[in-house]
């Protein structure tokens, strides 16, 4: 894991760009451990900027620990200083994956309060107005490396049965269930955004840093709104993995999710 909470981009915004787009190909596998980066004239030509900037921007990489340059042997992409995987998620079996993830890894608990739901959240799970909900942010750890920052909402009436020190230790899902929630379904969106920087603090990442975003709201068997969800993930640490069936016939023949084949039980 990087010593350093919050990475600190180069100045100015051609390198930038520059230490963003590598920084982005280093994470994404594009450029493997191990291997020799062009040099800092090709990187220039590459780019279209000076090799003054493509030096900013490798210095940068080379302070957040993602290269190692050396004379004479070049400029090399270092390994992973936390040597972790990411976490692959199939969308036929993303649920109990996640459940399973949630007792393989550990949380941590950044705040804990009551107070009214914001107006996002009251409108998506169909809240009366002024509602009052328990609000907790944690970070969840795979080896002690941050992978997700989530956020959750969930109506007070039965937040008041399980403790601040239980939602530190114990996934939600189940501590709705022995409030005697009885969980029917949920509906969630997958999306991207940048990090800011309380997330990129507590994630471990570059402020301006490409985050997963999902949210999810999961209701009863009454259809009563139970829990918000605002999921912010590491896009090194995890992915989402869909497979594809070709349907329909002739021009109209197209790529779908093949969600649920290939499944048994329930």
């Amino acid at each position: 894991m990087r010593t350093e909470a919050v990475q600190k981009l180069p100045e100015g915004a051609k390198a930038r760009r520059v230490y963003l787009s590598l920084h982005d190909q280093i994470a994404g596998g594009e450029l493997s451990d191990g291997e020799t980066l062009p040099g800092e004239q090709k990187l220039a030509q590459t780019f279209g900027v000076s090799r003054v900037t493509v030096r900013r921007a490798l210095d940068a990489l080379t302070q957040n620990g993602l290269i190692e340059r050396r004379a004479g042997s070049g400029t090399k992409v270092r390994s992973r200083p936390d040597g972790g995987q990411r976490a692959a998620m199939d969308f036929n079996t993303l649920m109990p994956q996640l459940v399973e993830m949630g007792r393989q890894t550990t949380a941590r608990l950044l705040s804990f309060s009551y107070g009214e739901a914001p107006d996002f959240v009251a409108a998506a799970m169909k809240l009366e107005s002024a509602r009052k909900v328990q609000i907790a942010t944690r970070v969840r750890l795979a080896d002690d490396v941050p992978f997700s920052h989530l956020t959750t909402y969930v109506p007070a009436e039965i937040a008041q049965n399980y403790s601040e020190n239980d939602l530190a230790t114990t996934p939600l899902f189940k501590l709705l269930e022995r409030s005697g929630v009885q969980i029917k379904e949920a509906h969630q969106s997958v999306s991207a955004t940048l990090a800011g920087p309380d997330v990129a603090e507590a994630l471990d990442v570059d402020v301006g840093s490409a985050l997963l975003s999902l949210r999810r709201v999961v209701r009863d068997v009454d259809g009563n709104g139970v829990e918000y969800l605002s999921g912010l993930y590491r896009p090194d640490m995890f992915r989402l993995e869909m497979p594809l069936t070709r349907v329909s016939q002739g021009s109209t023949r197209h790529w779908e999710p093949a969600i649920g084949q290939g499944e048994k039980g329930n």
